[in-house]
This record gives C-alpha cells, sequence and structure tokens, in this order.
C-alpha cells in the first residue's frame, strides 16, 4: 500500500517514528523456527518505524554467553547498539565477561532469567546484579517485577523491566514511586489507559519502549504508543529521548 492510498491512521510522520527499541534479539530461537537473522530483524525494524535497536544474540540466551556477545559485538552499528550478557548458572565466571563489557563502552546488560532457569534470591543473580551496578551498567531484566524488584531495590540499580504486563502495573507503580531507576517497557501495557497512568503517575520517562522483535509484532505497540493520550515531549522520552540519556548522548 503506497502512503497516498493509506488511511490517515496509517500514516506515520518522522515525530511518530521510534529513536530506540531495547528489547530485540536476533539469532536462532527454539520457539520461533525460520530465519531470524539481522536482515530480517533490520526489515522489520525499518518497516516499524524504529531507528535503532539495542541488540542481542540469542546465543548468548540458550547456549553460550561468550560466544553469545561476541557475535552481538560484531554487529556493532549505527542502526544496532550492542547489549551484552551472562549466564546467571555461572556467575562465577561473569566478571571477566562484565570487563570486557565495561572495556568495550557496552552500556546495557540482559539477563535472561526465564531461559536459565533462575528466581530472585539465588546467589547468583545477586552477584551479577552487584557486579553490574558497580560497573555503572543497566539491567535489561525479564521474568515477573513484583518478585524480583524487591531483589533488586535499595541498590540504586539502573533497571528495565522486560515484561511488565498490564495486571502488574499497580505494583509496578509502587515500586517505581521508591526506586527512581525502574522503568519498564511498553510491550505488555496493553489497556487503553497503561501508558497515560504511568506518565501520569510516575513520570513518562519511566517507560521506553522496546518490541521483542523479531518474535513479536511490531505494529500494535507503534500504533499504542502513537496514539496514547500523553504529550509529545513524553511521547519522545519514551520512543527513546530516556534511551539516549541512559546511553549517555549528549553529555
Amino acid at each position: 500500500m503506497s502512503p497516498e492510498a493509506a488511511p490517515d491512521w496509517l500514516i506515520r510522520t518522522a515525530d511518530e517514528d521510534i529513536a530506540y527499541d531495547v528489547d530485540v534479539l536476533f539469532g536462532a530461537w527454539p520457539s520461533a523456527p525460520g530465519d531470524l537473522g539481522l536482515d530480517v530483524v533490520r526489515g522489520r525494524l525499518r518497516a516499524g518505524g524504529v531507528a535503532r535497536a539495542l541488540a542481542v544474540s540469542a546465543r548468548g540466551a540458550l547456549f553460550d554467553a561468550a560466544a553469545g556477545n561476541a557475535e552481538t559485538f560484531r554487529t556493532a552499528a549505527p542502526d544496532l547498539v550492542p547489549v551484552g550478557t551472562v549466564d546467571l548458572r555461572n556467575a562465577w565466571a561473569a566478571g571477566e565477561l562484565l570487563d570486557e563489557m565495561a572495556e568495550r563502552g557496552v552500556r546495557f546488560l540482559r539477563l535472561f532469567t526465564v531461559q536459565q532457569g533462575v528466581e530472585p534470591g539465588f546467589p547468583g543473580h545477586a552477584h551479577v546484579v552487584e557486579q553490574a551496578a558497580a560497573r555503572g551498567m543497566v539491567l535489561l531484566h525479564d521474568g515477573d517485577p513484583r518478585r524480583f524488584g524487591p531483589a533488586l531495590a535499595g541498590r540504586g540499580a539502573e533497571v528495565v523491566f522486560l515484561d511488565l504486563h498490564v495486571y502488574l502495573l499497580a505494583d509496578f507503580l509502587l515500586m517505581a514511586r521508591d526506586e527512581p531507576g525502574f522503568r519498564a517497557t511498553t510491550r505488555l501495557l496493553s489497556s487503553p489507559d497503561a501508558i497515560e497512568r504511568v506518565a501520569g503517575t510516575v513520570g513518562a520517562d519511566r517507560l521506553v519502549f522496546g518490541s521483542r522483535t523479531p518474535l513479536v509484532d511490531l505494529s500494535p505497540q507503534t500504533l499504542r504508543l502513537r496514539y496514547a493520550r500523553i504529550g509529545a515531549a513524553e511521547r519522545r522520552l519514551i520512543a527513546g529521548g530516556t534511551v539516549a540519556a541512559l546511553l549517555g548522548e549528549g553529555d
């Protein structure tokens, strides 16, 4: 469909593009057979109006953290910001990987607690969180925020919860009120007023755009942000302004 033929509600303007998507994977994923290589991922992001992605190789989540990181670091490009990871089941070895990330200037660390069978309160999880915070890294954290939030609180940690469902929103807001470093993605905030509720309660800077491309369709998420009843400045924060600040852009 050409822009001329598209209905008004589908036509995107530059102001409605997404500057940063923080939840992007590439590579083989067992539950999503097919080609999920970088070319496919880039194509989906471009089609969805996403300019830059914080991306991580699936190999690091499922098989080998060091090899996955090496694969991720090789993809670094203007449109792809590399995200590191560690194996929480082998937290003893995490320090060396975190040091390498710090040397490379990698700002974000993604934790795959679901795939690696890690619970809040596990010694390995606590150790990695402590080591990451000491290096000033931002955690991209999966799992139920109600369960992991208390284990992350009181550390001064910068955390983006990747799996905040709208049904869990009230508990997140209670935690975010006391933890200025707690943020979440918009991915599962599907109710008519969830984005507005966060922006009006703790501020739009507590939300960032994250789609889980290529495992999830981008369109519903971009449209939800586009039509959220918030101001233009708040929308820009969610679409990338907050992530740019966490990356140190403009310092």
